[in-house]
């Protein structure tokens, strides 16, 4: 944190303004040391569930190329659309939060670019307030939703697997990305304080 000279041979002037900058300062750094911690929190969760997705990702690729092989000598393996379909949403959910850390969903901002810096950062600031609400919901329904699948312990047709493990891991990811847009939105704030 930088200090400019004139609060400094102000502060040398009057103790209790040495002493009201020096717990500013202590202030704004706990602040920023706590808006790290998040983000690295963020960044560890999302890594790992970027790695699961990984490999899921993997075996549907396992998958699907035994799958033609077998059809071509043999019979199809049994049940492919159901793992093809469980396993696409386990990686789908798994990949949201890290694309969105590193910015790789798709953004129109062509009328976003005609204002001015600050009018952008507001409108960024909105946007990751309105999608941190709406997946940290869609996560909680999705989090109903696998419960009450728990409790009745439906199953797929062809084999059998029960429904709420993917439910759940569905729901993890909305809540990864949830913690994303919450890092991004305090971020903003945090470039606001800095800024003013």
């Amino acid at each position: 944190m930088r200090v400019s000279g004139s609060i400094i041979s102000k502060s040398t002037r009057n103790p209790h303004a040495l002493q009201f900058s020096v717990a500013l300062g202590i202030t704004l750094f706990k602040k920023r040391i706590d808006m790290e911690i998040l983000d690295r929190i963020s960044l560890t969760l999302n890594r790992i569930l970027i790695f699961m997705g990984g490999i899921f990702l993997a075996g549907m690729v396992v998958l699907t190329c035994s799958n033609i092989f077998c059809r071509m000598v043999w019979i199809p393996v049994k049940g492919t659309f159901e793992l093809m379909g469980y396993a696409g949403a386990v990686v789908t959910a798994f990949a949201l939060g890290y694309t969105q850390i590193k910015k790789g969903h798709i953004a129109v901002d062509i009328l976003v670019k005609c204002f001015s810096e600050k009018v952008q950062k507001i409108i960024g600031c909105i946007n990751s307030g309105i999608c941190l609400i709406f997946f940290s919901l869609a996560g909680w329904q999705i989090v109903k939703i696998g419960t009450n699948l728990l409790k009745t312990g439906e199953t797929t047709e062809t084999l059998r697997i029960v429904y709420y493990p993917f439910t759940f891991a569905v729901a993890l990811g909305c809540f990864a990305l949830a913690l994303a847009m919450l890092v991004d939105f305090l971020k903003y704030f945090a470039n606001e304080k800095e800024a003013g």
